[in-house]
């Protein structure tokens, strides 16, 4: 040991010490508040008494209480910041502006702070800050408050929109917005690279789908009726769920072809695996769902010893393709959608599973919705979720989309922000000329017009006060008219 010692500098002769391993001794550092959620009476109680001597006391907004009916809601959601001892000293709450089913349209209101705690310690940007995270990751889309107007330069400062002017109990006040992204996010990171990626196909006027069916979710083979789609999943679901992923690989072929008005005749999968384990879990589920859907497999390549892969190509036919790029402005857009099903464990608000629990002649009558509805232009909900696909069958038609929240046909246990960017199972998004009469059976799938397609790029979504937020803010894909 002391050979050691010697050697590398260390001392014998007195207590170890292991600070250059293990760094420093961590010194505990006081936090000055805390934000959680108000989950207890008393909690709720002080931020209520906070309200009062602010607003009713200090402030003169408010006669006695400045109670309201969102303290009722029990959808409503409180804030509230924690001193180092546990008292309340700052709070705000946030809660659904719609009765009944929740839009994901949200308001923040009541923001307060202690008048002990306020300037020093940025309680209020914190509890604002807090707020908008909240709202973000439950789903919400639209995220409200109107603020006093002396209150507007730090609600800019905070990334906040100002929307207008307006006046509550007699007083000056704000409305500002949120500006929630999630859906542009999800656009840019699925489909904003393909025109540049894709770029070098286009010497050729057959690729990509063709004249008309440019970046389709089939593509026409050349002189004949026949439809070819093809996807790949996601290597690292794969890995994970083999099983799953080999059901969703032919799930997501079969929707293509379904919006092309196909019936479907082959599959031809490729698979690459690690090990013979993962390998069988991935051919079970794709062998599964073909029996389920009475679709064969009639070939492809199998690999192993290699990492997780899975691609499958899916064959159709018809005679006459519904086009995604067949729309025009003054369209009426339809959700044709199961909403049957849950989200698949591991995936929550990310896939949602409306098809495993289906019989084969349930997933028949979904299959061919397109093909005997016919309507001017069709698109399957996929990786860019519903505004996005929306986005993307106004792009290839030359136009632009709004979506009316209120109408969409939405599961119960999913909250709208999920929804609108999740894999939704089977979904289908269609355009047809306004008044065209909507005759065909939908099967188990829920359908209502819920919006048109306009003659501004992008996709907007209309709330029921009649404002339109942006969803997408220009094309999706950048590959243009079909």
């Amino acid at each position: 040991m002391s050979e050691l010692s010697l050697r590398y500098g260390l001392r014998a002769d007195g207590p170890a010490d292991f600070a250059v391993l293990t760094g420093p001794q961590p010194t505990h550092t006081e936090v000055p508040f805390l934000i959680r959620p108000a989950d207890n009476a008393t909690a709720l109680t002080a931020y209520r008494r906070l309200r009062r001597e602010t607003f009713v006391i200090e402030q003169g907004l408010f006669n006695g209480s400045d109670r309201d009916d969102v303290d009722d809601d029990p959808r409503a959601v409180v804030l509230v910041a924690t001193s180092s001892d546990g008292a309340v000293i700052g709070g705000v709450r946030l809660a659904p502006v719609t009765d009944g089913v929740d839009l994901g349209w949200w308001a923040g209101s009541r923001l307060v702070v202690d008048v002990g705690a306020r300037n020093s310690l940025g309680i209020g940007k914190a509890l604002v800050r807090a707020a908008c995270a909240y709202a973000e990751t439950h789903g919400v889309l639209r995220f409200d408050a109107t603020v006093q107007a002396r209150h507007d330069v730090m609600f800019t400062r905070l990334g906040w929109e100002r929307v207008c002017d307006t006046v509550v109990a007699e007083t000056p006040h704000v409305l500002m917005r949120w500006p929630i992204d999630r859906v542009q996010r999800l656009v840019q990171s699925t489909k904003a690279v393909l025109s540049d990626a894709l770029a070098p196909f286009d010497a050729d006027p057959n690729s990509l789908g063709g004249i008309g069916f440019r970046g389709d979710d089939g593509a026409p083979v050349p002189t004949t009726d026949v439809i070819a789609a093809c996807d790949a999943i996601v290597p690292s679901m794969v890995q994970r769920d083999p099983e799953w992923a080999g059901w969703c690989a032919v799930l997501v072929n079969l929707n293509d072809l379904s919006a092309m008005g196909a019936e479907p005749i082959g599959l031809l999968d490729a698979v690459g695996a690690p090990n013979s384990s993962v390998l069988t879990r991935v051919i079970r589920g794709l062998s599964r769902a073909a029996n389920q859907w009475g679709v064969p497999v009639l070939g492809g390549h199998t690999q192993v010893g290699v990492p997780a892969a899975l691609s499958v190509t899916a064959l159709g036919r018809t005679s006459d393709p519904v086009p995604a790029g067949g729309g025009k402005a003054g369209d009426e857009l339809r959700l044709t959608a199961d909403l049957a099903g849950s989200w698949r464990p591991g995936y929550v608000s990310q896939q949602w599973d409306s098809s495993s629990h289906r019989t084969s002649d349930e997933l028949a009558r979904l299959g061919s919705y397109v093909r005997r509805a016919r309507p001017a232009a069709a698109k399957d909900v996929s990786m860019a979720g519903l505004a996005g696909t929306a986005g993307m069958l106004a792009e290839a038609s030359n136009a632009g989309a709004v979506l009316d929240v209120a109408a969409i046909p939405k599961p119960p246990g999913a909250t709208m922000g999920d929804w609108m960017t999740c894999f939704p199972g089977f979904s289908m998004i269609t355009a047809d000329r306004p008044g065209r009469t909507h005759l065909t059976p939908t099967g188990p799938a829920a359908s209502a017009v819920c919006g048109e397609l306009t003659t501004e790029p992008g996709v907007g979504l209309r709330w029921p006060d009649g404002v339109i937020t942006r969803a997408v803010h220009s094309t999706v894909t950048g590959l243009g008219t079909a």
